[in-house]
Order: structure tokens, then C-alpha cells, then sequence
């Protein structure tokens, strides 16, 4: 695999781009966004738990937060992850969302796990629907991974309509297939394909 392209695709995580939608600017964590962040999860904590892993003591501080910005920053440069916050363009300073692209594997696989996020407050309006229809087309045409995988509880009824929405195909269902709030939850397996995946072209290791 030509040593340009690896270097190419691991630029392009750890510069961590910048997108402005119409409605929002999507981009990743960076010093002095610890405050928004707290905010943002300290709003919606009993609104988000129910959907996901037990938090780390800290997780609601600052201080938790400086940390994972930096280690956010290194998988960026390993080219393992990429993580987004999502920021109503009316309000820049607020954190109301949040994208993740983690366990990008490269090799024969070319895939990348989706998590995401969003307040309360915002539900409904279509919001994460418009910054994933960015952040997904980077994801395939910048990074040129084959396949997104994404997948959700079946009774979140607002997280499959979103992937729905962005083309999602159902391919499976897993029992017990995560620990959500200390009780194993099984998920429906979800998956989007690069449509334009450069077959012809090598691709980054």
C-alpha cells in the first residue's frame, strides 16, 4: 500500500476538520471547549444515561474532560477514532451534540464504528440527521472507508429513524451485545456503504 495514501488518511484524522451546515458547525473538541462539553452532558444526564455505558466517577468534571480531549487528539493522530460536537451556528459556545467515528480498521475491513448524541431540547429537528449527512460524506471520501457500521437499542425509535433517513441498512440483530446503564441490551446491526468506494484506487492501510 503507497506510503502517500496511510499518511494522506492519518492527516486528514488529526487535523480533525471543521463543517458548517446549515443549521450547525460540527467539529472536534479542542482546549477551552471543557466548560460547553460539561454542560452539554451535565444537562442531559438523566435524558442520555438510560442509552449508554456507566460513566467514570469523573466524567462530569472538567478536569475528566481536558484528559479525554487529549487522548481524542491521539486517536486522531493513531487514525483509531474521530470525534465531533455538535454547535448551533446561532450559538457557537454551546454544545448540543455529539459524533463519533471509533475502531477504524483498516487492512481488508476499511470500517469504522458510529456513535452519537444529541440534547434533549434538540430532538426532533432533524439536526443530527444534518450534521451525520456531513460527517458521514468526509468519512467516505476523505478517510475512504468502505463501511460505517451503527448500531442502536430496538426500543430507540428516534435513533433508527435516523439512520433510516441517512440510508442505514438493518443486518442483523445481537443479543446482549452491550452493557448500557449496568444491564446487557441487545441492538439491531446496522451498516452504510461507501458508494463510491475507490475499488480501482489503493486504499490507506
Amino acid at each position: 500500500m503507497p506510503a502517500s495514501s496511510t499518511r494522506t488518511a492519518r492527516a486528514a484524522l488529526a487535523e480533525g476538520p471543521c463543517f458548517q451546515t446549515e443549521r450547525l458547525v460540527v467539529r472536534p473538541g479542542r482546549p477551552g471547549d471543557q466548560r460547553a462539553i460539561v454542560s452539554y452532558y451535565r444537562r442531559n444526564r438523566a435524558f442520555l444515561e438510560p442509552w449508554e455505558p456507566a460513566k467514570p466517577s469523573d466524567f462530569y468534571t472538567e478536569h475528566f474532560w481536558t484528559e479525554q480531549l487529549r487522548e481524542f487528539h491521539r486517536e486522531a493522530e493513531w487514525g483509531t477514532a474521530q470525534r465531533f460536537f455538535l454547535f448551533p451556528s446561532e450559538s457557537p459556545g454551546e454544545v448540543i451534540g455529539y459524533v463519533s467515528y471509533s475502531q477504524i480498521t483498516r487492512r481488508a475491513a476499511h470500517y469504522c464504528v458510529l456513535g452519537y448524541s444529541l440534547s434533549e431540547k434538540d430532538q426532533g429537528k432533524g439536526l443530527m440527521v444534518e450534521a451525520l449527512r456531513a460527517t458521514n460524506h468526509w468519512v467516505f471520501d476523505e478517510l475512504r472507508l468502505h463501511r460505517i457500521m451503527a448500531n442502536y437499542m430496538p426500543h430507540n425509535r428516534r435513533s433508527g429513524a435516523v439512520l433510516r433517513r441517512l440510508g442505514f441498512t438493518v443486518e442483523g440483530y445481537a443479543r446482549d451485545y452491550l452493557l448500557i446503564a449496568g444491564r446487557w441490551e441487545d441492538h439491531v446491526l446496522t451498516a452504510l456503504l461507501n458508494p463510491s468506494w475507490p475499488s480501482e484506487q489503493a486504499a490507506p492501510e
